[in-house]
């Protein structure tokens, strides 16, 4: 697919001079609904409106709600409480937090679960969100974390390793450079998770070559699924373990 101003061209159209037009759905391949991402979106705006109930200020994340379900390294090795790896990915700091979030969920994710399929997408995103837990845990074990940023990273990731295995450059569609963008800003800005971001960036990338690539260079196309699988409650494990080793 050569990169137009709206979707992609097929090289043949483009050297003809046509005007057909490939969405960056159609150009992975898929035309399948899309059903988990405006799921993730509903559970993520109804966990943060329902965290605003415990007093957050009107737009913020109540106390309450972050010290009970936050990612807090030792509330994981001293009180056994495993399930802040999963919901703290589910809660959000404030409005724009989680508007910025979801909008770029709304947006990868249209793209992404059509082209990978929902067992392929599920993976990728849960499998991200508990690589951005176990980041942040080995970066910043001692601080609160929440956000869905783990598993946007990890579709970041996917969207990069999707594009390639269709013959389109990243650069060019602007994936890379969201990218690179974002990985600036999680550097330079105070108070923003850089294990958690950079955690779901690379556990990302890991799944999505596990499940977009790897089935491509097998004859046993499942066999790297399954294993992408696999690895998602092995990352969790390792989170645990992470919290215990490092706060």
């Amino acid at each position: 697919m050569t990169t137009a101003s709206v979707g992609f061209h097929c090289p043949e159209c483009a050297g003809a001079g046509r005007q057909k037009v490939y969405t960056g759905r159609a150009a992975f391949g898929g035309a399948k609904s899309v059903v988990l991402t405006p799921a993730l979106i509903a559970i993520n705006i109804g966990v943060f409106l329902w965290s605003l109930a415990g007093g957050g200020g009107g737009t913020g994340i109540s106390p309450k709600t972050l010290v009970n379900y936050g990612l807090y390294g030792p509330a994981i090795r001293f009180n056994d409480e495993w399930y802040r790896i999963i919901t703290a990915g589910f809660l959000h700091s404030g409005l724009l937090h989680i508007a910025f979030n979801m909008y770029a969920l709304w947006v990868i994710g249209n793209m992404l679960e059509p082209a990978l399929g929902r067992l392929r997408f599920a993976i990728v995103y849960f499998g991200g969100l508990i690589a951005g837990s176990l980041g942040a845990l080995v970066l910043e074990p001692n601080q609160f974390a929440v956000g869905a940023s783990g598993a946007i990273f990890a579709l970041f990731a996917a969207a990069f390793i999707a594009q390639r295995a269709a013959g389109i450059d990243p650069w060019r569609s602007g994936i890379a450079l969201t990218i690179g963008l974002n990985l600036i800003i999680t550097l330079a800005i105070p108070h923003i998770s850089k294990g958690g971001h950079l955690g779901g960036l690379l556990g990302g990338a890991l799944l999505a070559w596990l499940v977009i690539e790897a089935p491509r260079r097998t004859t046993n196309r499942q066999a790297p699924v399954i294993a992408a699988a696999v690895l998602v409650p092995v990352l969790f494990l390792t989170a645990v373990g992470a919290a215990y080793a490092f706060s």
